[in-house]
């Protein structure tokens, strides 16, 4: 397993929209290890593909307290979601050091292949649902900054250049 460079907003390949994956292959278990790999040594929740520069719609996920459950979802689709929604603090990978409020659904219900590339319907409700509806919005080229204010998103977008140029030197 390899760990693989996470993307940082405001890099325009995180607006890119995944393709659907065509086959459930070794390059994708391989990439699918190498991103939960990747997603617990920066001690996230969830990844996408597309914040590693890989436009397939694929996410890894992992909620457990032991950090020792890991999801993987090929091909997601929403199939249902609530009525009712709430408001959520998020934070994300690609946007480190960065949290704010994000509205999403209460509960979701979303079919996907899993890494064996069997169909898989999860029912999930809290953290799991609002990470899903998160990993699944970097699949359509979305970072939730983009769900804030213009105002709070272009400090956040400056915020992140600096800290890239002062990274850079």
């Amino acid at each position: 397993m390899a760990l693989l460079p996470i993307l940082c907003f405001p890099d325009p390949r995180l607006h890119t929209v995944a393709k659907p994956v065509a086959a459930v292959d070794a390059r994708i278990r391989a990439l699918c290890a190498d991103m939960i790999a990747t997603m617990y040594d920066a001690k996230g929740i969830g990844l996408a593909a597309t914040q590693v520069d890989v436009h397939e719609r694929l996410i890894v996920i992992d909620v457990s307290e032991e950090r020792d459950a890991p999801l993987v979802l090929i091909n997601p689709e929403l199939v249902w979601t609530s009525p009712t929604t709430h408001l959520n603090e998020e934070g994300c990978l690609s946007v480190p050091g960065v949290y704010d409020g994000v509205q999403r659904f209460d509960a979701v219900r979303v079919r996907a292949l899993d890494g064996a590339g069997q169909s898989r319907l999860i029912e999930a409700d809290g953290l799991l649902a609002d990470c899903i509806q998160h990993e699944m919005d970097h699949l359509m080229g979305r970072v939730f900054v983009e769900y804030l204010s213009p105002l709070k998103r272009n400090r956040i977008k400056t915020k992140m250049l600096k800290a890239q140029r002062e990274a850079e030197r």
